[in-house]
């Protein structure tokens, strides 16, 4: 199978596991350290560009796992992390891991929070080196082995 097929059936598990659990994620811990994912993967090679940050922004706004919460509210949240990772990438990121690790207390908002960063990731189908690599970290933020979601 070709990487592209893997990625896009990976992405694809990774959804269809988060929709089983959709009605046990509606914590605003899960909320926050969604938003904070997708910021970080949106900006994982250290800048963003406006199509790549409304492309992330249409993924949060038709993804039905997130649909638990008010769009606007999820859109604030996911421009306030992009803002604190394009103000200072290395400063920002520290702040938006620790707002990832907030979902740590409970297990399946963790690996959910991860989900959507690989879900984010490969939407575009490449989940490349530097987005593996935010989701790899957000995994050790939140105690997560990586190789458990093949990071």
């Amino acid at each position: 199978m070709a990487l592209w097929d893997r990625l896009k059936e990976s992405a694809s598990t990774m959804q269809t596991q988060l929709m089983a659990k959709k009605n046990d994620l509606r914590s605003g811990a899960f909320r926050d350290a969604s938003m904070a994912m997708c910021a970080l993967v949106a900006a994982a090679d250290g800048t963003v560009d406006p199509s790549e940050r409304q492309r992330v922004a249409q993924l949060i706004a038709t993804n039905e796992v997130l649909q638990n919460f008010p769009a606007d509210d999820l859109r604030r949240r996911f421009e306030e992390n992009i803002g604190k990772l394009t103000a200072d990438f290395a400063f920002g990121r520290v702040s938006v891991l620790q707002e990832i690790a907030k979902a740590k207390k409970k297990p399946a908002e963790a690996r959910a929070v991860v989900q959507i960063g690989i879900v984010i990731g490969g939407a575009d189908g490449d989940f490349d080196k530097d987005e593996r690599a935010v989701v790899r970290e957000a995994c050790y933020a939140l105690d997560l082995p990586p190789h458990e979601f093949d990071l």
